[in-house]
């Protein structure tokens, strides 16, 4: 049994004429018909019958040709997709995100990646975590995944973009907002919006706050950081956040973002299965988001 037995078979089924298969694959009759006779040899049942205007499948040859149809459908695409990543052009390339990532990080490199590449699909999976982000990776649901970056995962490459500072997101009327910077142990009575219990940011800030012997006493919580930010500027807390691009409030502001020097900063960026093994539309779009971040 081999792929063009297959394709000729399902051409005949879709036909249902041996003489009009020929001619459209420029052999003969006889070429057609050994085709089928040798899948009848292996299978060992008869696949088509003879009608009085050509031939149509059996119900042994129904069961055969929706699964050569459907195995040879995917066989075109994943050849196209093959030819898109030598040609570097079209194709599909999947980012797993977080709710906030394409706005504060991918913005401008999004609009330069569609001006380069229009060809290129971009479809976004958002996840609420990185480790949800990770496990899309992993799953091959997702080529990329911009992430918070920690302890390698096994089966997973990552490669750091950029660095995130804390900060303590205050209104301009709370006393810790007129301070230069604010020290760990001033958190401890803070009423604190806690970021999502899954998060990797949420983890790395505890573990800290841990290690100090900091705790933090939580009156809200959220489901991503911009959300955080504004219960800060409703005046329902305080929130601890990485500051993200994009967030900024100068004079008139009723928010003010105050630095947490103590804390060590987060770090952001790429994961993917195998760098080497990504098409070349998805390193072109990880690079070119790189390259533009605010």
């Amino acid at each position: 049994m081999t792929l063009d037995d297959l394709r000729v078979f399902v051409a005949v089924c879709e036909a249902e004429n041996l003489s009009a298969v020929a001619r459209d694959m420029a052999c003969s009759q006889s070429a057609v018909s050994q085709h089928v006779k040798r899948l009848e040899r292996e299978t060992g049942l008869v696949l088509l019958e003879r009608r009085p205007r050509g031939v149509a499948p059996t119900g042994a040859g129904r069961i055969l040709y929706r699964a050569a149809a459907e195995g040879l459908g995917g066989l075109a695409t994943a050849l196209g997709r093959l030819d898109d990543m030598r040609r570097g052009t079209g194709g599909t390339v999947r980012i797993a995100t977080g709710a906030t990532t394409v706005r504060h990080f991918m913005a401008r490199g999004v609009a330069a990646f569609r001006e380069r590449r229009p060809g290129v699909a971009l479809a976004f999976e958002t996840a609420n975590s990185s480790g949800r982000c990770l496990e899309a990776v992993r799953t091959r649901q997702a080529d990329l995944a911009w992430v918070t970056i920690g302890p390698p995962p096994d089966g997973i490459e990552q490669r750091p973009a950029c660095e995130l500072p804390w900060v303590l997101a205050v209104r301009t009327d709370d006393p810790l907002a007129h301070r230069e910077s604010v020290r760990i142990e001033d958190l401890a009575g803070i009423s604190h919006i806690d970021l999502p219990g899954n998060s990797t940011s949420r983890a790395h800030l505890q573990e800290r706050l841990d290690r100090l012997g900091v705790r933090l006493v939580s009156t809200a919580s959220v489901a991503d950081w911009d959300t955080a930010l504004l219960l800060a500027e409703l005046g329902l807390g305080h929130a601890v956040l990485p500051a993200l691009p994009g967030w900024s409030y100068g004079h008139g502001s009723v928010i003010r973002l105050v630095p947490i020097p103590g804390l060590p900063p987060l770090v952001a960026g790429w994961a993917a299965r195998r760098w080497d093994a990504l098409s070349p539309p998805a390193v072109e779009f990880a690079e070119t988001v790189v390259r533009n971040l605010p």
